[in-house]
């Protein structure tokens, strides 16, 4: 019987230990390489661990983060990435997939964490929290009264834009909470639970109600500033935006007009379109506003969660079976 040929792992020291106990002990050989090992790197498989990628953003790569793509870009024998996120928008994602590297996503892993910050941001704008936070600071104490006072939360309206994992999680909350729904999805094909279910194109008809836009939605050309100054005119006043997507889902440029303007009630915003956010963005002074680091999805679980995501697509590879939540197009 012809041995299985090894397979050779490019991964972070640092995931290394977790992997070796976490990779099968039937099959082929396993043998883990590390960017410091030296370029070319023989690696057929990259394993990109949370780690990697640090507080390295799109717009700014940390050098541990560029060395660890340097590896794989010079990788000739490269023929498969797995990346610790649900989405792989990264240039060194799309420029190995170009390649033909097949290159495939931990979608799921964290969706409930996101699904809990999305709801998090909801209650933080709705309870005030950033105002008595303020009150706090000050040693003032406000209580909530008069035009400081929240609105119910049952009986408000949501609008989810995206209707995935995440978005049906936070649907699924927003319900236990007491709000009805509206979804606006990519086929706009019925959602039971939602009052009305709308594509992406019709997003705008269904903003005038919203009391909530909630956006957990991929970035897609169909939704990039899908939320356009037009649309941010449909919404009431009153109304807040929770943002766990993308920053390029929004024109950015008209949300601080908005918000500024008195035109929103608030957003709670997890991602931006230049990422760190510059101390210069009026976001971070915006009263109304809760500017998180791009966050949404960290929890002390996820890593267990992609490495075992990861390991369950290699026995798929070492099988020659197809890969799940491989980039496609």
């Amino acid at each position: 019987m012809t041995p299985r040929p090894d397979i050779r792992i490019l991964c972070s020291p640092a995931e290394a230990p977790a992997l070796v106990k976490a990779l099968p002990k039937d099959g082929p050989r396993f043998i883990l390489r590390h960017p410091e090992d030296g370029l070319p790197s023989d690696a057929q498989v990259a394993f990109v661990s949370r780690d990697i990628t640090g507080a390295s953003t799109k717009f700014q790569i940390t050098p541990d983060t560029a060395r660890y793509y340097e590896a794989m870009r010079h990788a000739p024998a490269l023929r498969w990435v797995h990346v610790h996120s649900a989405g792989a928008d990264r240039e060194i994602y799309q420029s190995l997939h170009a390649r033909g590297v097949a290159v495939t996503t931990s979608q799921g892993a964290s969706d409930a964490v996101v699904a809990q910050t999305a709801i998090g941001g909801v209650l933080a704008l709705a309870r005030r929290l950033s105002l008595l936070a303020a009150d706090q600071r000050d040693r003032a104490w406000r209580p909530l009264l008069g035009d400081r006072t929240p609105r119910d939360l049952a009986g408000q309206h949501a609008v989810v834009v995206g209707w995935g994992g995440i978005g049906q999680r936070i649907g699924e909350l927003l319900m236990a909470l007491g709000l009805t729904l509206s979804v606006v999805r990519h086929s706009g094909a019925p959602v039971p639970q939602a009052r009305q279910t709308a594509p992406y194109t019709d997003l705008a008809n269904l903003l005038p109600g919203a009391d909530w836009l909630v956006l957990a939605c991929p970035l897609t050309p169909a939704t990039r500033e899908l939320v356009s100054r037009q649309a941010l005119a449909a919404l009431p006043a009153h109304a807040s935006i929770v943002n766990v997507a993308r920053g390029h889902v929004i024109d950015e440029t008209a949300l601080i007009e908005a918000l500024a303007g008195g035109r929103l009630g608030g957003a709670f915003l997890d991602v931006f379109q230049q990422e760190p956010l510059p101390p210069s963005s009026p976001l971070w002074a915006q009263d109304n506003v809760i500017v998180t680091p791009h966050s949404a999805g960290f929890s002390d679980g996820n890593q267990a969660r992609v490495r075992g995501l990861f390991v369950d697509n290699l026995r798929r590879w070492a099988r020659d079976e197809p890969l799940a939540h491989r980039l496609t197009g």
